[in-house]
């Protein structure tokens, strides 16, 4: 079977390099294939660190504000609700989808799939949920809030005392949980993987 570089657009037969190789294109050099060995394992154990981070992340305080005797703490949550309340529709709809419910999907479709995987039971759904997980990464922008995080927190700093809680520590190691779970996910062996388990 042949597949095209999607740099150069050379036609090569496909590459099956063992875990820990790197497979090349051999004209341009792209970088075609990397197998992560435990790919399946990590993936299990990153994506269910995700789920229980998620929950200390969005229900617990972040950020505490004193300005003038008066406090205020805030979680995710606060920020989609004041933009409700000042009428931002369409940006605490973006913000409520891109920071709380499609990481939340996204790391519950990386749990069901390499869970099935890792028991090594056939599930129909998981060709469906592969390319939903693959989708939605895309979308699934935790670090576009902490931007704001730290955007806000550098104005407030000269105006307020701020006071950090432990659900900002939670969002903190929920990015890390994410990246390192988008660099240990191999779609290539999950693929195969899932073809696998559907010739059972």
């Amino acid at each position: 079977m042949y597949e095209a570089c999607p740099e150069c657009d050379l036609l090569l037969n496909r590459p099956v390099p063992e875990p820990g190789d790197k497979a090349h294109c051999p004209r341009c050099g792209y970088l075609l294939q990397r197998p992560h060995k435990h790919s399946i394992e990590r993936t299990l154990a990153l994506s269910l660190a995700g789920l229980i981070l998620m929950i200390p992340a969005n229900l617990l305080p972040m950020i505490g504000i004193n300005i003038l005797g008066n406090s205020m703490d805030g979680n995710l949550w606060t920020g989609v609700s004041v933009l409700f309340n000042e009428d931002m529709w369409a940006v605490a709809i973006l913000v409520l989808l891109s920071s709380v419910l499609l990481p939340f999907v996204n790391m519950g479709f990386a749990f069901l799939i390499s869970f099935h995987l890792f028991i090594e039971k056939p599930n129909g759904h998981l060709v469906r949920w592969m390319r939903w997980l693959q989708y939605l990464n895309e979308w699934a922008m935790l670090e576009v809030y902490a931007l704001g995080i730290i955007v806000a927190c550098v104005k407030l700093a000269g105006m307020a005392e701020l006071r950090f809680g432990f659900g900002l520590y939670a969002f903190i190691g929920l990015l890390f949980v994410n990246a390192m779970l988008a660099n240990e996910l191999d779609t290539y062996l999950f693929w195969h993987r899932i073809a696998h388990l559907g010739k059972k």
